[in-house]
């Protein structure tokens, strides 16, 4: 079709926006500085979209564009020309993690055709994740923890103590690793970077079976689009703190501000989504620098095919 976002030169120049950020925020690894690594990827992200041959529209971004100098929520980039495109951004998930020079940071980004991904607002959102093999249903946001770990054990014809659940390492998380914890499910706790975490359901050597937990809407857009490309099922329903950010999801077109989401409402068409790690992980390896080159590890996946392919690029330095 006219406008797939599956023409070769766009799909590989998305790896080379991810593989741009990640180069730019590992110089600054271990730094210190969280916002000087996010610019560094923002900056170099930016640049690369705009290299490219399409009309792109940020869809989820770094924040509204009073917040965000750069690839907020709302902006063009692209020459203009091609296929009109819409994008679900990370330039630097954990920046934290970076700062601190600690596994699984990732650039991260998603595309789709205009309108294919949901316009989430800058909040919170609860979120429960699987890998593909199961059956539809066998997972929902109103069971609690344990009722959804028995349900998934049950059809797998596992012990649920031989059930893995990843959660986000949060104080908000207590009732939920309790609840887990009271069937005998076992935990695998992440400081950071909940897009990998919903991921890595998908690939059986990681061990995870479950993500769930409250984690930004945004992420949660971003790892649908990660799903949808290998299978799995994931709902989410927004979260609000206070007016303000009720107000934000009204501005992004949000009406009804209680409805889980199920995947193919937050990815609603064709995806191609593309992680690029900055610092090494279980996902993919971080940047390696050595004298006169630089290599990255990228994950690119494609929903039309079932597509999931791993590039280690060697880029002269």
């Amino acid at each position: 079709m006219a406008d797939s976002i599956l023409v070769p030169h766009l799909a590989d120049a998305m790896v080379r926006v991810t593989e741009a950020a990640a180069i730019a925020a590992s110089k600054l690894a271990g730094m210190g500085d969280e916002k000087a690594a996010d610019q560094a990827a923002v900056d170099a992200m930016r640049t690369a979209f705009n290299a490219v041959d399409f009309q792109g529209r940020i869809v989820i971004g770094e924040g509204e564009r009073d917040e965000a100098p750069m690839l907020f929520i709302g902006e063009e980039v692209g020459t203009g020309k091609g296929p009109a495109i819409d994008i679900a951004l990370d330039p630097l998930e954990g920046t934290t993690l970076t700062a601190k020079a600690m596994a699984n940071a990732l650039a991260v980004l998603a595309i789709a055709p205009r309108g294919g991904l949901l316009h989430a607002p800058d909040t919170y959102m609860d979120k429960i994740a699987i890998g593909p093999g199961y059956p539809d249903g066998v997972i929902d946001l109103d069971a609690s923890p344990a009722e959804n770990i028995k349900e998934m054990a049950k059809v797998a014809g596992r012990p649920v103590e031989a059930m893995t659940a990843c959660v986000l390492d949060r104080p908000r998380h207590a009732e939920i690793i309790d609840s887990l914890r009271s069937v005998g499910a076992r935990i695998c706790l992440i400081s950071d970077g909940d897009v990998a975490g919903v991921i890595n359901t998908t690939n059986p050597d990681t061990g995870v079976d479950l993500y769930i937990g409250q984690g930004g809407a945004p992420e949660g857009v971003l790892a649908a689009a990660a799903l949808k490309c290998v299978g799995g099922q994931m709902q989410g329903r927004l979260v609000f703190r206070n007016d303000d950010e009720r107000a934000r999801a009204r501005r992004v077109g949000v009406t009804d501000l209680d409805r889980k989401y199920q995947l193919d409402e937050m990815a609603s068409s064709e995806t191609v989504f593309c992680a690029t790690g900055v610092t090494k992980g279980g996902l993919v390896d971080g940047v390696v620098t050595k004298p006169g080159v630089t290599i990255t590890d990228t994950l690119v996946m494609s929903s039309a095919d079932g597509m999931v392919r791993k590039i280690l690029s060697r880029h002269r330095t």
